[in-house]
């Protein structure tokens, strides 16, 4: 599986046009009610980007991972948000301006992060997981994710520009594609791991849920210590706990090769969904009036 057409090119080709579609719902000017209010910019970004990555370094040692699934996790974890947490924000009440806004902060910081701590977590695990030392080239991946990641949002942002029509008309679509892109390669890492899939699931699992627990409830309490509003509150939330697997998938699939690592990311793709309904709930009882967010169109 992992040195398959399907991964080495269909998957980062499939992950440009989920993140141009997310340009496709963005302008200049939905970024200004952010920016003058900086404080819940800053505590989100610093829990999505440096704050879990460690918290999942904790996890391993604590939980006694295999390095595989530690490795997995770790990524997974620096990973950004994706457009599920923009739709889930808004389904939820949050600040939709806020969510939009942390997330392409994030896919631009953690271009820079995911090479750290992923070499940082294969120094730590891959001599015990393998006879060779396995190393994820930081400039080569730098510039695979500016080219995957910032490029095609900027891309999308200028197509909204010149056609606002054909924006609206595509942008439903391409979240689907991207559902589906999630669906097929979680059922491939399923098929490449057949013969130890339970096993590599009943360690992934639990640590998966565990970071997206932890994760949601960091969220909360960084927001409750440095007094941001309950909408900005349960949206850093959201963007600590709801992860862009198939970025995760990118990583582990195409540059480290190995479907092993990749488990946590399929875990976590799944359980995200389950965790991030719940917040749903809980945002929409919070606030049972209807938000005047909603995402840009």
């Amino acid at each position: 599986m992992e040195q398959s057409p399907l991964i080495e090119i269909g998957l980062p080709v499939a992950l440009m046009i989920i993140m141009a579609g997310m340009g496709l719902g963005l302008t200049p000017g939905d970024f200004r009610q952010v920016v003058a209010r900086p404080k819940a910019m800053f505590v989100g970004t610093i829990a999505q980007v440096v704050f879990i990555p460690l918290l999942a370094f904790g996890l391993a040692e604590l939980m006694g991972l295999s390095p595989a699934i530690a490795v997995g996790l770790v990524i997974i974890a620096s990973c950004p948000g994706g457009t599920t947490s923009n739709i889930f924000t808004l389904l939820a009440r949050g600040n939709v301006a806020l969510s939009i806004a942390l997330t392409v902060l994030a896919s631009i910081i953690t271009i820079v992060t995911i090479p750290l701590f992923t070499n940082l977590a294969l120094d730590m695990h891959s001599m015990e997981a393998a006879e060779q030392v396995v190393r994820l080239p930081v400039l080569r991946t730098v510039i695979s994710l500016s080219v995957v990641i910032v490029l095609p949002v900027l891309i999308g942002m200028f197509v909204r520009h010149r056609s606002l029509s054909f924006a609206q008309k595509v942008e439903p679509h391409v979240g689907k594609f991207g559902m589906f892109v999630l669906a097929l390669l979680i059922a491939g890492i399923v098929y490449g791991t057949r013969n130890e899939i339970l096993s590599l699931i009943a360690q992934a699992g639990p640590a998966a849920a565990a970071l997206n627990l932890v994760g949601i409830a960091a969220g909360f309490a960084s927001s409750k210590l440095f007094g941001v509003s309950r909408a900005d509150g349960l949206t850093i939330a959201i963007e600590v706990g709801i992860k862009n697997a198939t970025v995760g998938l990118m990583i582990t699939l195409t540059f480290l090769k190995s479907a092993e690592i990749a488990i946590p990311s399929a875990v976590y793709g799944i359980l995200m969904f389950a965790f991030g309904g719940l917040l749903i709930l809980f945002g929409r009882r919070q606030s049972p009036a209807p938000s005047h967010a909603s995402l840009p169109r």
